[in-house]
């Protein structure tokens, strides 16, 4: 072999840590969605802090995402009107007016890079039950661990793939810290998880278009 056809070997950035490793690093389970988009991360990332997630219309997404809005998702879901005011505008920025998912405890922001947030709740109840997490701070979820609950941590991550696209990633945890909670959410999940494959891939898929359509307008 010449040096000419000596092949290039690179080697591999350190990984980068994530938010979500830091405030759930353990979990029961996970579900982790990836999409390839026709648009650099810089225009990713504008769609996906301005995507609001009420505008996908899969009333499994209103129902998971914005927990207030669970009536009026069923009433679309059985083609009636909804009786109640229909719920604001769900998007994934963090800061700003109307900011943030209702019912979400933002756990922090990397420009360009990752937005996580997380849930507490006793979500493997027909009626489901969430936490007030209004005076709970980041580290706060981190740490908790009252029995009876389950914590959700969700991120979307983006990276760059090649020099004109954006690899976009979904994943989802959850964690349950007592046994009863673990069968409970057990049963529950083996039901529900292709429904939240779905509605992380819907939302993506968003994403996705929004991001493309940017870029060939620009």
């Amino acid at each position: 072999m010449t040096a000419a056809e000596t092949p290039v070997v690179h080697a591999l950035a350190p990984a980068t840590p994530m938010l979500i490793d830091r405030y759930l690093p353990t979990f029961d389970v996970t579900l982790v969605e990836h999409r390839v988009v026709e648009a650099d991360v810089e225009t990713t990332w504008e769609a996906l802090v301005d995507l609001d997630l009420m505008t996908v219309h899969t009333p499994l997404l209103d129902a998971a995402f914005a927990v207030r809005a669970i009536p009026a998702a069923l009433s679309r879901l059985v083609g009636r009107e909804p009786t109640a005011e229909e719920p604001p505008p769900a998007t994934l920025k963090l800061t700003g007016d109307g900011a943030g998912l209702p019912g979400w405890l933002p756990l922090g922001e990397v420009p360009g890079s990752e937005i996580a947030l997380g849930a507490i709740g006793r979500f493997w109840q027909p009626d489901i039950t969430w936490y007030d997490t209004t005076e709970v701070t980041p580290e706060g979820f981190a740490d908790f661990d009252e029995p009876g609950w389950g914590r959700i941590a969700a991120n979307f991550s983006l990276r760059a793939y090649g020099e004109h696209r954006t690899l976009i990633s979904y994943e989802a945890r959850t964690r349950t810290d007592d046994a009863d909670a673990a069968r409970r959410f057990g049963v529950y999940w083996r039901i529900i998880r292709p429904f939240v494959g779905h509605i992380m891939g819907a939302a993506l898929d968003a994403v996705g278009r929004d991001a493309e359509a940017r870029a060939v307008a620009a």
